[in-house]
């Protein structure tokens, strides 16, 4: 007896060619070099949020926006739980202390958006607290824009099938195991509180100065190339030309210069000879 063929499912995206991804990134990633050099030389000021469910590609695609960029003027943000001091101050306090300067960059790994998200459905916050967020985060969100800060809000959106596929990946892959904890696998018995909780964010904090923006995120290279698209067609940059250096000539030594002899210190060993054998 035949087994029925399981009807492919026409939502999700083919996956990208291996080729097309990785020209159009590299094409993508130069851009974004432009556009950190505007931002340092113009003193603007980003913040970019990156939400969404666990294992859902925000941490890849931030590895892919910032592959290139400067460290000293785009920085990744990703708070770990608050301590004792911080769970006494204003909510959004220690959010205010990352955020940037003129002329930076701050991609959060996960905002002030916990306390919609995680803290909402594992009850980590009280229900005050969670009424309170939902009436403050617009508010902030638009002082912050006031201020003349770009602010993008990006949520990644994945199916609870995909979820659970690239939780098994992680478990048996031992590079990338420690990216499944418990909270991680608590989102596979909580996915439909985690949906309301989504739903009921977007309702209060989806505003017109600062908008949600989803990331269909079922492949990952078509979201990375998708929302590093969106990022640079957001901030209104201009590539700015710069001429490029004169490496200059190295002057000949005036006076006669022996290296030390190699003994006289401690290289690393050359393991990597043993490759070639």
């Amino acid at each position: 007896m035949s087994k029925k063929k399981k009807k492919a499912d026409s939502s999700k995206p083919k996956s990208l060619k291996k080729k097309a991804y990785e020209d159009e990134l590299k094409r993508l990633q130069a851009e974004l070099v432009d556009m950190q050099q505007w931002v340092v030389e113009t003193g603007a000021r980003v913040v970019i949020l990156m939400e969404g469910r666990d294992a859902a590609g925000k941490g890849s695609a931030i590895k892919r926006i910032t592959q290139y960029l400067n460290p000293r003027t785009c920085r990744i943000e990703a708070l770990p739980a608050p301590n004792s001091r911080e769970q006494g101050q204003w909510y959004f306090q220690r959010y205010v202390e990352k955020l940037p300067t003129k002329g930076e960059i701050v991609i959060f790994d996960r905002s002030w958006y916990n306390r919609a998200g995680v803290e909402r459905v594992m009850g980590f916050c009280t229900s005050q607290e969670y009424r309170r967020f939902l009436h403050q985060a617009p508010i902030f969100e638009r002082l912050l824009v006031e201020d003349g800060i770009m602010l993008l809000k990006y949520w990644f959106s994945v199916s609870d099938e995909e979820q659970i596929a690239r939780f098994k990946s992680r478990r048996n892959d031992p590079l990338r195991r420690w990216k499944l904890s418990p909270m991680d696998l608590q989102s596979i018995t909580r996915w439909e509180d985690y949906s309301r909780a989504k739903d009921e964010m977007f309702i209060h904090t989806d505003i017109p100065s600062a908008p949600w923006h989803i990331v269909e995120s079922e492949d990952k290279k078509r979201s990375r190339i998708n929302v590093i698209n969106h990022i640079l067609s957001s901030i209104p940059y201009e590539k700015i030309d710069r001429p490029l250096p004169e490496i200059p000539e190295r002057p000949q030594s005036e006076r006669d210069y022996e290296r030390p002899p190699k003994e006289d210190f401690r290289y690393v060993p050359d393991v990597a000879s043993k490759l070639e054998k």
